[in-house]
């Protein structure tokens, strides 16, 4: 085997499995790192610049980069990633010096933003600094988009919400509130330089059974969702069914029972491992004593006189091999009585405003065409990101398309290529102090996750708006942080400088390393000290060593960072160093000179 290529910023970052789960690569071990020192404005501004909104993914993300988590690896639940955000958010001072700064002299250029939601908020998060006129079109009374009106209160305080979305608009973004776009050509005839679509997915899919059109009784989730959000609705009946088991079916079943409902019902048509929902949601929700009923299928609304009596379903029954459903059966009916049902069942976009000769292409689903890369639609000059894009993720999702789109508009207004974009960087530092010290913990500690704080049971139903989730307290943190195995301070080897001694081998906890002769993957494998971990990591394979000839191999999918290796080595043919991964965002073209000279070409 060649050896492996670690100059390739790939490799790296692979390693550091939380940032490359997270869709905006959210220098994760370098924020808790920070939060560890008690320097949380510091691990606030870190997060800021990646995924734009701290405070709010601090409570509402779906947590990517939390399955990723080397602790997974090694049998113990993954580091509180997300809680730990929150504490940066919470406990860090006022940033509005540390905010980039606007240019009062503007570069010419106008963008056009359709909708007030995250996509497009970090498209202009990304493009104020650099010049542009921002203007976003805003359909509703306020911003935020999804993560106001379809995420409740009781998960994310409206307080936090305003906050961070005004560190956006306090930049100058222009922002026209109750104007709802209707012509997407009487929008490009204004002449802006580019339009950006950020308008969600905000259609919440049917469910066309008998029943369904006799009695105002049966709900949309999402539609649901903002009437509560805007006060339009207060109250619901005391028996509620809700058909569907994602995030949002989450949120309207507990948003049910602030709103009077006695008994909550959510009716699943498949068994619990195929549920969308993430496991925390599930368990707040049973947490709150709503029952989670399986193998349920919808079949009729039943509706007397246009009174809504129940809901029939079919009786499911699965055969499972490896994960997947292999046949289907219906054992029987049941009836549900219930006074209310809210539908749950996914959402879609919806693009009725642009108009179809335009050149814009939409496929059979009614989605349009967006490049994945620089996220332009087939028509030059307008790009869609976030749900409006490629159908309904999260909002860490929306704000890395962006930044991805912020680039691509920019280099659109510049003339340039869209796929001429810079690539990603890796620089590398030691962090060795002396002969055994290092300018970080990297104690194994074997500690349980810690376990989130809620306001009491009997106490959060009182207001609609109460957030449960409290936060970690000095106690947790200081814990939670300990967890973290350090994944970005990597284990640099230097091949002229080993002897062979075995000592980093001998010391190894987890028995990755392995010296052999060199030769065919597979026969490396069957010679490593510890069985092949068949996980997302390459083998790390090195030069020929000069006492023998074989290599050093490092199975880096169970390495846990410790730095014993390096602190027994006794040639420093180990080393512990820092990688910074460097993810390109707009303002880099701006300060690339390559990419002002291919302008100036």
């Amino acid at each position: 085997m060649k050896r492996t290529d670690t100059s390739n910023p790939d490799y790296f970052h692979q390693v550091v499995d939380c940032q490359w789960g997270c869709p905006a690569h959210t220098d994760v071990p370098e924020y808790i790192r920070l939060i560890a020192q008690g320097r949380f404005t510091d691990a606030y501004m870190v997060n800021r610049e990646s995924n734009v909104f701290p405070g709010i993914l601090g409570r509402v993300c779906d947590r990517p980069c939390e399955p990723a988590c080397r602790r997974g690896r090694i049998g113990q639940k993954p580091v509180a990633i997300c809680r730990l955000k929150r504490v940066a958010a919470d406990y860090r001072e006022d940033v509005s010096d540390r905010l980039p700064v606007i240019p009062r002299q503007k570069n010419g250029k106008k963008i056009a933003l359709v909708g007030a939601g995250c996509a497009s908020l970090a498209v202009a998060n990304d493009l104020m600094p650099l010049g542009y006129e921002c203007t976003i079109f805003e359909a509703q009374s306020v911003p935020g988009g999804l993560m106001r009106y379809n995420i409740p209160a009781f998960r994310l305080p409206v307080a936090v919400l305003d906050e961070e979305i005004n560190m956006i608009l306090d930049m100058g973004v222009e922002i026209h509130y109750d104007h709802p776009i209707t012509s997407m050509k009487a929008l490009l005839d204004e002449g802006y330089d580019a339009v950006f679509v950020g308008t969600g997915a905000p259609r919440g899919k049917e469910l066309n059974l008998p029943g369904r059109y006799d009695t105002e009784n049966i709900h949309i989730g999402i539609d649901w969702l903002e009437s509560v959000a805007f006060g339009h609705i207060e109250k619901i009946g005391e028996k509620v069914l809700i058909i569907g088991v994602g995030n949002t079916a989450m949120d309207c079943c507990r948003t049910s029972l602030r709103l009077g409902a006695k008994d909550v019902k959510v009716m699943a048509r498949k068994p619990r491992e195929f549920f969308k929902a993430s496991d925390w949601e599930l368990e707040d929700a049973e947490e709150e004593k709503v029952e989670i009923v399986i193998n349920r299928s919808p079949k009729e609304f039943v509706v007397e006189d246009g009174k809504l009596k129940g809901m029939t379903f079919e009786v499911m029954e699965y055969d499972i091999d490896n994960g997947r459903i292999t046949d289907t059966r219906i054992t029987g009916e049941e009836f549900i009585p219930c006074d209310d049902v809210v539908l749950a069942i996914g959402q879609e976009n919806a693009f009725p405003w642009i108009e179809r000769d335009l050149g814009i292409e939409f496929n059979k689903w009614e989605e349009p065409a967006v490049d994945e890369t620089t996220f332009e639609s087939s028509l030059k000059g307008v790009f869609f990101g976030g749900d409006s894009a490629f159908g309904p993720k999260n909002i860490i999702w929306a704000v890395e398309h962006g930044h991805q789109a912020a680039i691509s508009i920019h280099l659109y207004c510049n003339g340039l290529d869209l796929n001429d974009r810079l690539p990603d960087t890796l620089n590398l530092g030691s962090r060795k102090m002396g002969m055994h010290e290092w300018s970080y913990s990297n104690d194994f500690d074997p500690a349980a996750r810690r376990i989130m704080n809620h306001v009491p049971l009997g106490e959060r139903f009182k207001e609609i708006t109460r957030e449960v989730e409290l936060g970690f307290d000095a106690e947790q943190t200081a814990t939670e942080v300990e967890r973290c195995l350090n994944c970005d301070i990597q284990t640099v080897f230097f091949d002229n400088l080993c002897i062979e001694c075995d000592a980093c081998l001998d010391i190894c906890p987890t028995d990755c390393l392995t010296i052999v002769p060199n030769g065919e993957e597979v026969d490396i494998v069957a010679s490593l000290k510890a069985p092949r971990l068949e996980k997302d990591q390459p083998l790390f394979v090195s030069d020929g060593l000069k006492q023998t000839g074989r290599v050093m191999v490092k199975d880096e999918n169970f390495c846990v960072h410790c730095g014993l290796c390096a602190e027994r080595c006794p040639t420093a043919a180990w080393d512990m160093q820092k990688s910074i991964l460097g993810f390109p965002k707009a303002k880099n073209y701006v300060e690339d000179d390559s990419c002002q000279q291919r302008k100036a070409g």
